[in-house]
């Protein structure tokens, strides 16, 4: 079995491939690979699937598939996989973390005490207990999300059209309903035609005044320039983000210059312990698949 590790992975994992077969980072041998291993970076495109002629595997270490053409893959039947469950616990600690740093300003502390300022009263805190935290789908990571701002006593509802019952998350039955109550708004859903944008000037204006909103899942589920307009008037007291239009964005995005805006560079799944659960998944995968 030949095994193109296309994106960044732990270290070890091309060890723990040798009983496969030869593992390697040599994009110019796609044309050999039967397996491909992507994260973000690499696009599994109809064209991308042109050069691999003998590709029979893909597999996507994190959440989403909207970096692979799923269609293309069936077509020339290419099996497509992923590792959903390795990398929640990653990602619900970064929305946390980030809900954390907004209200309690821990990057203006830090700025300010390394220009020499002393701004103990200027920077006000508050804090989650007692807060509506909103969750924009409530799969594996918006789960755990919800388990851990429970143990900061938030009250935390959610919106997810596959869902009926969820044992922690108050469900609502619109998005409606969940962006008018929010004082957080946490968004955990795939991006698709549907959500798209989703997060736009108008569903911008049934939120909260002054409501926070967390996006670790996909950059364009939110409109940029709607977002900084409403960070500008203050309706949106903060956004934090992970993800951005392209990797990384463009120099010209307006949240890259929009008040309080928190930004992080994609590094939701960037945990060592996650790199090293997404490499038990793929050495799983390809136990099975080897066996087909």
């Amino acid at each position: 079995m030949k095994i193109l590790i296309s994106d960044a992975f732990d270290p070890s994992l091309p060890g723990r491939l040798a009983s496969f077969g030869e593992a390697f980072d040599d994009k110019s041998r796609l044309a050999e690979a039967e397996v491909v291993l992507i994260r973000s970076k690499t696009k599994v495109t109809r064209e991308y699937l042109q050069d691999a002629p003998n590709l029979k595997l893909v597999i996507r270490g994190g959440v989403g598939l909207d970096n692979v053409d799923r269609a293309a893959c069936k077509e020339k039947g290419v099996e497509v996989r992923n590792t959903p469950q390795a990398s929640s616990v990653a990602v619900a600690e970064l929305v946390l973390t980030l809900m954390l740093s907004a209200v309690n300003r821990v990057v203006d502390a830090h700025n300010s005490m390394g220009e020499g300022k002393w701004l103990k009263k200027e920077l006000k805190r508050t804090e989650l207990m007692g807060k509506t935290l909103g969750l924009v789908g409530v799969g594996r990571i918006g789960t755990e999300v919800a388990l851990r701002a429970k143990a900061f006593g938030m009250k935390i509802t959610g919106y997810d059209p596959y869902l009926q019952h969820h044992d922690t998350v108050e469900l609502r039955d619109s998005l409606g309903a969940v962006l008018a109550d929010a004082d957080y708004l946490s968004l955990h859903t795939p991006l698709t035609d549907e959500t798209a944008g989703m997060i736009n000037r108008e569903t911008i204006s049934r939120m909260k005044n002054g409501v926070i909103i967390v996006n670790t899942a996909r950059g364009k589920l939110v409109s940029e320039e709607d977002m900084a307009g409403a960070l500008k008037e203050g309706k949106v007291r903060a956004l934090a983000t992970d993800v951005w239009y392209s990797d990384p964005p463009d120099p010209g995005s307006p949240l890259l210059t929009a008040p309080n805006v928190l930004m992080t560079p994609h590094i939701g799944a960037s945990t060592k312990e996650n790199l090293l659960r997404i490499g038990d998944v793929i050495v799983e995968i390809l136990s099975g698949w080897e066996k087909k």
